[in-house]
């Protein structure tokens, strides 16, 4: 796996992981449960492409953490498909965001969850 860019990485503000999105998230970790993920950290990353000159494509991740923001950038819960524009990605982000708050994040069909 790639070493993500994180020149080209900006996170939201860290969310409250909801009590149904909770249970979700252990599902899907399963025996890898890290008991100290509270948070979401939710994030738009930018891909170079390879060209000679510096062109971006761009996807919103999701990643479990701490309250202090800590994550494992190996462990995503959701990847999105590439986005040719940052402002497609920044709408993706923002209505994950929302979802987040409302504890549904783990209903919406996030079509490229990591398993």
């Amino acid at each position: 796996m790639k070493t993500p860019n994180y020149h080209d990485f900006y996170q939201k503000a860290l969310i409250p992981i909801g009590f149904n999105d909770l249970l979700a998230l252990k599902e899907f970790e399963s025996n890898n449960f890290d008991s100290s993920s509270t948070h979401w950290l939710i994030a738009i990353e930018g891909e170079q492409l390879p060209q000679p000159k510096i062109y971006f494509h761009w996807k919103v991740s999701i990643y479990p953490s701490n309250v202090d923001g800590d994550f494992n950038w190996k462990k995503p819960f959701y990847c999105s498909p590439i986005m040719e524009s940052m402002d497609s990605a920044h709408g993706l982000a923002c209505s994950v965001v929302t979802s987040s708050k409302l504890d549904q994040l783990s209903t919406l069909n996030l079509q490229e969850k990591i398993s």
